[in-house]
This record gives structure tokens, sequence and C-alpha cells, in this order.
């Protein structure tokens, strides 16, 4: 146990993760002693004879458990980017036994008692801003989660908790199992009829590297499922690849009994609580504050969007007649022939965009922009150990040339590696006692990635997801608060996405592009003619897109804001939801709710709706940088000011209205999507 990284802070450069020296046997030992240790603090906290202070038991608190959140952390980072059998068991075995000794914690009734009685005194302290919500936010958390059930109800909570982390893990190994256990396989090249050469490559290359050279391969990653679902033009071939994306969670693993023991237990877990429902419970120390006005803000959108959206599907199924003779458009056709319009109305290919978007320029890119917004530089380390040799690793400075922040880039897909895209973290920022501590950020994606003789080229979706989540990062970098626990992400849910989805603004500008696409062949900077074509199209379906994300907005409440008893059959749930904003047929089997990792694995239950909220906070920020300059030095200061350098440490409405003078409106949303 000596030699178990784990288990001390490490002698690495900024205490950075020694991967090279974690292995698989590390994490069970480790898990078992600092759980112990861990314990022993709180129990330190509780046996203190001092009356209760701030220090003695908020702050105590606050680090009571510190070196278990850094192996933890580190551990399902791993569990989502480079997962194996040996982690899925460690997973599964731990699940449970974590969510016990959280309500170990949290159902304390004599720390409990500690920290009510500061909670009383608080008027009296004297508390700083920050310490007023630290305390606040402990409090909160500790009532929330059953510190005031007797003990009988503490048992039924801990075995419900117990049950869903073990649910959970479940559902997310599931949605993995099936995606990595389907391929579409081609023995003549012919089949691939549509597809560009580069995914045609890319196609042999993952055959290549399944042992089966002489044939091509098409996965359910991304990267793979998108281009083919776009360009391929055998009809049947869409199909099938469509049905199998469609029943992922449903096919060799079904997750529709596991979705229903989980809403279930949700609900059960709110009213023991005292909340009507599992939307109740999340929503209340939200912005929105209860279902029935996230309810009110998804129908106001979609009774906007939907005849809109009727319109953009009544154009594309015109054009799939005319040509190719389709009768009926269905799902699997919508982002071929949607390629085919935006080809006809802006003379626009993604493929067309590709070359200006090579991976390392849109690095460097990315990097210009957080120059020129916040001064920042970031500087390539290869002193710092990474847990895959894809992984990209930076040390980032800010203008006093200070190291704020250690900032990870895991680009590409793999077997091993979770769908989608996100921002997370290996430590996250604080300043103690003035002992500065940087954060350690990571994104994570599924790019297109390179070829053996051509580079990783973006698709200009993917350029926009690469600021969402370097976004969601930069909340992190800038973080300059004094409690880990209040710093950058650390906020009401429905305010996190706001730095994401502000920042995907900076994909769409003329300065902004201009520092970073070029041909990666030509080096000829991206034309003022495609940079148009970019803006002409940015609304390109955008009532189809507004009317999809709120219907997966509204399955989630209807999932979490009700009683879930009567839930007999998922699938005929989902339709029964999702029926009324349908603009495509409904195609057989296939089913959203098995594979929505977000709600059933991720934190977004009863909390989806939070993507369309911050697109209204995001489109009424971003006309203050349309007025005054993408650029506009003045303007990025108040924002980093008042809203990322804060993280949680004030209230998100308050944070808003610092930097902005006023509330967010939503006409800032309907008229920047052209929905008004």
């Amino acid at each position: 146990m000596q030699d178990n990284p784990l288990l001390a802070i490490p002698n690495t450069p900024f205490q950075t993760p020694p991967f090279a020296a974690i292995k698989n046997e590390h994490f069970a030992p480790a898990f078992e002693i600092l759980m112990e240790e861990g314990k022993k603090n709180i129990h330190q906290i509780i046996e203190n004879t001092e009356n209760p202070t701030f220090d003695n038991t908020i702050v105590a608190l606050e680090n009571a458990g510190r070196l278990l959140n850094r192996s933890q952390s580190i551990f399902y980072n791993l569990e989502h980017t480079d997962n194996n059998e040996i982690i899925q068991q460690i997973s599964e075995q731990y699940s449970g036994k974590f969510a016990e000794y959280s309500n170990d914690i949290i159902l304390n009734e004599k720390l409990f008692q500690r920290i009510n009685q500061i909670w009383q005194q608080k008027n009296t302290l004297h508390l700083s801003a920050e310490q007023e919500m630290l305390l606040k936010k402990t409090y909160t958390t500790f009532i929330k989660n059953g510190a005031n059930l007797n003990d009988t109800q503490k048992e039924i909570l801990r075995e419900i908790d117990k049950q869903l982390a073990e649910l959970t893990n479940k559902f997310g190994n599931n949605v993995l199992a099936d995606t990595q256990n389907f391929m579409l396989e081609f023995d003549n090249e012919n089949d691939l009829e549509g597809l560009p050469e580069m995914f045609v490559a890319q196609a042999k290359n993952t055959a290549i590297q399944k042992n089966m050279p002489e044939k091509w391969v098409i996965t359910l990653h991304y990267p793979s499922y998108i281009p083919f679902m776009t360009y391929i033009k055998n009809r049947d071939f869409r199909r099938q690849l469509f049905v199998a994306f469609g029943t992922r969670g449903m096919r060799e693993n079904k997750n529709d009994e596991i979705i229903k023991k989980i809403v279930n237990l949700r609900h059960q877990r709110a009213n023991l609580l005292g909340f009507d429902s599992h939307a109740a419970f999340n929503l209340v120390d939200r912005m929105a504050k209860n279902p029935e006005k996230v309810n009110d803000f998804l129908e106001n959108i979609v009774t906007i969007a939907y005849p809109k959206a009727k319109k953009e599907v009544e154009e594309l199924t015109i054009l799939a007649k005319k040509l190719d003779n389709i009768e009926v458009l269905e799902a699997w056709d919508f982002a071929y022939y949607s390629e085919k319009l935006k080809e006809e109305k802006y003379a626009l290919d993604d493929n067309m965009l590709r070359p200006y978007f090579k991976l390392e320029n849109v690095i460097e890119g990315v990097f210009k922009v957080a120059q020129k917004l916040f001064q920042l530089q970031f500087i390539a380390r290869k002193d710092i150990d990474i847990y895959h040799p894809e992984v990209k690793v930076y040390e980032v400075k800010n203008a006093e040339n200070q190291t704020i922040s250690i900032f990870y880039a895991d680009f590409f897909p793999r077997d091993s590696k979770k769908q989608g895209a996100w921002m997370t973290s290996f430590r996250e920022q604080s300043n103690e006692n003035n002992q500065f501590q940087p954060s350690q950020v990571s994104i994570v994606c599924n790019f297109t990635p390179s070829l053996p003789d051509k580079p990783s080229l973006l698709s200009f979706n993917e350029v926009t997801t690469f600021f969402h989540e370097f976004g969601h990062a930069l909340h992190l970098i800038l973080s300059d608060v004094k409690y880990e626990s209040l710093s950058g992400t650390n906020v009401a849910w429905d305010f996190v996405e706001l730095p994401s989805q502000l920042m995907e603004n900076w994909a769409y500008t003329k300065d902004s592009l201009d520092l970073f696409a070029f041909h990666y062949q030509t080096n000829e900077p991206i034309s003022e003619e495609l940079i148009q074509k970019i803006k002409n199209s940015a609304n390109f379906q955008s009532a189809y897109q507004a009317v999809r994300q709120v219907t997966f907005g509204l399955l989630d409440m209807a999932f979490h804001a009700h009683n879930p008893a009567e839930i007999t059959d998922v699938y005929a749930f989902e339709n029964n939801i999702t029926d009324r904003f349908r603009l495509l047929p409904k195609t057989e089997k296939t089913i959203a709710s098995t594979s929505f990792s977000h709600i059933f694995q991720g934190g977004y239950s009863a909390g989806y709706y939070s993507y369309k909220w911050a697109e209204v906070l995001e489109a009424d920020a971003f006309a203050v940088f349309e007025e005054k300059g993408v650029f506009d030095i003045e303007t990025a200061n108040s924002l980093r000011k008042n809203i990322l350098s804060k993280g949680g440490s004030i209230e998100p409405m308050e944070l808003y209205k610092n930097f902005r003078g006023q509330e967010p409106n939503v006409n800032a949303l309907l008229k920047k999507t052209g929905l008004v």
C-alpha cells in the first residue's frame, strides 16, 4: 500500500495524476483506505469539544475527503475514456459503497447538529459572501438529502441510493456495450457510394484495426455514424445503421426495465424527502425553481417552433421526391436530404469546410481566441503524465504569467470510450489560506480521427462542439474562488451551460475564423464567401432542431415530474410523450430513452431543459459582444469578472445581472435562431 499512488498527493508537476504509476489494482484498496480516512475526519469534526464554528465544521467538512474525491475523479474519468472489464467490475462493486459512504456523512445526526447550529447563527458570524454561500450549500445539501429524517426513513433512503447508484452504472455500461457490439461490414467499396473519400478511408482504417483488412467497417461511434447517415446513397444501409443506433440499450442489453426502476426509486426518494416529484426535488435550488415553470418554458418554445419545423420537413420531403422519387421521408433519410438541401440553398457542403478545420489549427485557434479574450497562454507539456497516448496536455498561464490550470484534451473515439463530448476535471480550483490550487481540466470528444495519409479534418459541427466544451473548460480555468466545491462549473444546473453555449458563437465570427481556418494543404485562409455561407446557414432547420431539443426536455420532465408508477411500457410511454411533436414517421422499435444517458446515467435528470434555458442566457449575453465587438476587452473582462471567475460563489441570477445589467430575455433566443 505504500506504493499505491492514489494514497498521497503526488510528487508530479502541479500535483497532476501520476497516470503512468496508476494500475487498475490500485483503485479498490485505495477506495477502502480513503473512505476509512474520510470517516475518521468526520469523526474528528463531530467529537471536537469546541463550539461549532465555520472553520472547524464547514471548512473541515469541505476538506474531509479530498484525497478520496481525487481518486474517484481519476477512476470515473478513466471509466468514461479508457474502460475495460476490470474497471467495469470495480465500478459495479463500488457504486453502492460510495452511495453508502456519502449517506454516512449526510445522515449523521451529530454532524448535522453542528451544521445547523452554525446556520442558525449565520447572521451574527460576519461571513464573507463566499463563506455564506458555502454554508448555505452545505446546509441545503444536508436538508435536501435527508438530515431531518427519522432513523427508519434514513435506512430506506440508504437502500434507495445504493440501488440507484448500481442501476445508473448498469445503464451506462449497457449503452456502451450495445455501441461497441454493432458494426456494418462491407466487402465491396462500391456499396459505400456517396460517402466522401476520407470517410471511405476511415471505414477501411477501422476494418484494419479490427483485423478485417479486406473489408470496410462502419460503427455507431459518431465520427463513423454521422457521415454515413449524411452521405451514403443506399437507403437501406442508412436504415440499418439508424435502427441499430436507435435501439442501443434495447438489443443485447435491456435498459427499459432499468429505467422503470430508476424513475420509481427517484420518485420514492423525493417523496421521502417531502417533495412531490424528483423534478420538484431537483429544481428547488435551480434558476427555474419548479417543474411548472420548466414545462411552460419548453411549451412556449415548441409552440412557436413546431409550425416552422413542419414547413422545414415539408421542404425536405419535396426535395427527396424530386431527387429520388421518395414518397415518405423517413427518419433515416433526414440527414442525407438535409445535406442535399443545404447544398442547394446555400451552395455549402460540409466537406467544403473540412479542409479548413485541421484539428491542430483549430486547437491553436481556440487558444488564440482565449488569448485575445482573456490573455491566456496554453503551453504544451511533455513531462505531465497522460492516461492514453492520444491525450494532449497544456499548462495554462494568465496575463501575470501565473499558472492557473492544467488542461487535458482527448479528441478521438475508441471502443473503450463513451460516446459524445464533455468537460470534466481531475481537480478543482481553490485558494484556501492564500494557497492557490490550479485546476486540472479535461475535455473529451469523439472527433473525426486522422488517417495514415490525412490529418484529422473536423466538420463544422465538430468545431462548434470543441468551442462548446472549451467554454465549460474556461469556466474552471478562470475560476478564482476560495473553496473547491464552489469553483468552476459547480453552479446551478440550468446555469452551467451558459459559458459553453456562449463560446460557440466564436466559431461563427469572421474575426475568430480568420485566426485558424486555413486550408490544410494550401494554407489559404477561409474565404469571406465561405464565412458568409456559414453565417447564412446558421439557422438552417433551426425550428426542427428546437423541436427536437424541447422534445427531449419534455420527455425528461415526463419521467421525473409525475408519479412514474403507471409506466408499464417505456417504449409506449416515450411514444405517448413524443408523438405530439413528431415530425417524421416513427421507426418501429427505435427508442431514445434506453440510451438517454444524460438523464439515466449523467446528472441531467429533470435538467435536460437547461440546454435550452442556457441558450436564452447565451443569446442575450452575446448581444453585448455583437454590439461592442467579439473581442472587446472591456466586455470580456466583465464576463470573466462577473461570471467565469465566480463559479458558484454567488447566486446565478445575480451573477448574470452583474454582467448584463438585466435579467435575460427569451426574445433574444427566438430572434437569434430566426423563430421570430
